[in-house]
């Protein structure tokens, strides 16, 4: 904290590179307080306090920063990476001279970005169980995944570029999924029988994103794998399936001709409208 008075004082750019270890948990949380007691609630402008953090990182990295923070990790890390997250940013990438394949090897613990309301994640690596559980506006990227992936999201985006575990999406309600080669026995059972969730090919609109996405995690993490994606673009896009809940898809379309034709899309006539094709 005290490192970074001339960004709590006066917003000034502050750049700070540290060694961590793992039995140092939730480093950047206070932090974070000190930016939303100092600034409100959506804190700094992004990458105001950037801080390289070199080793093994323990549980809860950079929960529930704000805007304005930017971590990024050259090691790896411990559960529940990102938990909370409100604003800020955060990237794990390999050691330096690490020699591995990430996309191979788990770089992170289980329930990443559990509870995340907004803000960005990029983790060059797998990571295990739970990820992005109850995200309701945040956006990750991933090189794979363990079971139970997306389960209660409400919001937010989440790509994932390798394998994943089962009974993903199971509970999921909200936000959207871009998966890499997603094999139908891995989506949770009753959603997919019952149409709670939808899975198709990526509209020209997604591609956009994927493509935006994929660009952003290479330039952040050196990722093998997105620069792969991005040698052959237009292969790559097939290779992903989009995962959405039924209702939520209904809801965002609906807003959206609403704004087409030039009603409030928080209106009480959209509102009806919502209402009725979602069944509510």
């Amino acid at each position: 904290i005290r490192l970074t008075e001339p960004a709590l004082r006066a917003g000034e750019r502050v750049e700070i590179d540290l060694p961590i270890r793992n039995t140092e948990r939730a480093v950047g949380t206070m932090l974070g307080h000190e930016v939303t007691k100092t600034h409100g609630e959506h804190g700094l402008p992004a990458d105001t306090i950037a801080i390289t953090l070199r080793g093994a990182a323990g549980q809860s990295l950079g929960a529930f920063i704000p805007g304005g923070i930017t971590l990024t990790l050259w090691g790896d890390a411990n559960d529940y990476v990102g938990k909370g997250l409100s604003g800020g940013s955060i990237t794990v990438r390999p050691a330096e001279g690490s020699l591995f394949p990430p996309e191979r090897n788990v770089i992170a613990g289980n329930v990443i970005g559990y509870g995340a309301t907004s803000g960005s994640l990029f983790i060059s690596g797998v990571v295990g169980e739970r990820f992005l559980v109850r995200n309701s506006g945040a956006t990750a990227v991933v090189e794979g995944v363990g079971d139970h992936a997306l389960e209660y999201m409400t919001g937010g985006l989440a790509v994932i570029l390798g394998d994943t575990g089962r009974n993903l999406g199971a509970g999921m309600s909200g936000g959207t999924a871009y998966v890499w080669k997603l094999r139908s026995e891995r989506i949770n059972r009753e959603a997919l029988d019952s149409g709670e969730l939808e899975v198709g090919p990526l509209g020209s609109a997604d591609q956009e994103i994927l493509l935006d996405l994929l660009r952003s995690h290479h330039r952040l993490t050196g990722s093998p794998v997105a620069e792969r994606l991005l040698s052959e673009p237009g292969e790559a896009v097939s290779s992903f399936v989009k995962v959405t809940p039924r209702d939520y898809q209904a809801v965002l379309m609906t807003r959206a001709r609403a704004e087409e034709e030039g009603l409030d899309p928080n209106g009480d006539v959209v509102w009806s409208r919502i209402l009725e094709v979602t069944g509510g």
